[in-house]
């Protein structure tokens, strides 16, 4: 895919944010778009179907967590990319924008080249994903890789890229032990600061929709998938 094929949508209320980030993106190529609000977000993202949402969580008419979640939600939109900024550092913040379905965090003040090398690492793992072709039967669990796609007994289950990623990582070696700083490293990127409890948010989310049985938890070392 060519740089100016791909679509980015910037969502922040700072008119400020919107010219610089957005100008240094479209100086890269992108074909950017940007709106002010959650709202304007939804329309948006709905309308040109982005590959990359650049989201501020502080915002009028509503916030960058209930956008998330909404988009997350909306047909043709569950595995759009999706990056916070924002100026909240507190580790609960960061565990909100997960649990809404957040791929990545980044905090403002936003340094250009920092965000633009971020922006570049994110889109690297939607070229890889999509890259991985392969459908893996495991018992009565399918995984799609190139459908983004997680069947249990025959039945569409709905993950966000995040946990499509940690649950495909934990179940490409069954009875392996993957350790927690593996698993943040292969999921994340250790490019990525995240909180503490970000695995587990995930691993907690995952387990509500595969089953408890799946995924076993080897206290103080990491996760195993178990057939």
């Amino acid at each position: 895919m060519k740089t100016n094929d791909i679509k980015i949508l910037l969502v922040d209320d700072e008119p400020d944010i919107l010219e610089i980030v957005g100008y240094n993106l479209k100086n890269e190529g992108y074909n950017v778009h940007t709106a002010n609000n959650g709202l304007k977000a939804i329309e948006k993202a709905i309308k040109h179907k982005p590959h990359l949402i650049l989201l501020d969580i502080m915002m009028p008419e509503m916030d960058g967590i209930e956008a998330c979640e909404k988009i997350r939600s909306t047909p043709g939109l569950e595995n759009t990319l999706i990056s916070f900024l924002t100026a909240r550092g507190e580790d609960y913040s960061q565990v909100a924008g997960f649990e809404a379905g957040a791929d990545d965090y980044i905090t403002k003040p936003v340094k250009p080249k920092i965000l633009v090398s971020k922006v570049k690492s994110l889109l690297r793992r939607l070229k890889d994903n999509n890259a991985a072709s392969d459908a893996v039967s495991l018992g009565n669990i399918v995984i799609d890789r190139e459908a983004y796609l997680v069947l249990k007994d025959s039945k569409k289950i709905v993950l966000p890229r995040k946990e499509f990623e940690l649950f495909s990582l934990l179940a490409s070696k069954p009875d392996k032990v993957f350790k927690r700083e593996v698993i943040l490293e292969r999921v994340w990127g250790n490019e990525v600061v995240v909180g503490g409890r970000t695995i587990d948010v995930h691993i907690r989310k995952i387990r509500e929709k595969i089953g408890n049985e799946r995924i076993q938890t080897i206290k103080g070392v990491g996760y195993r998938f178990v057939v």
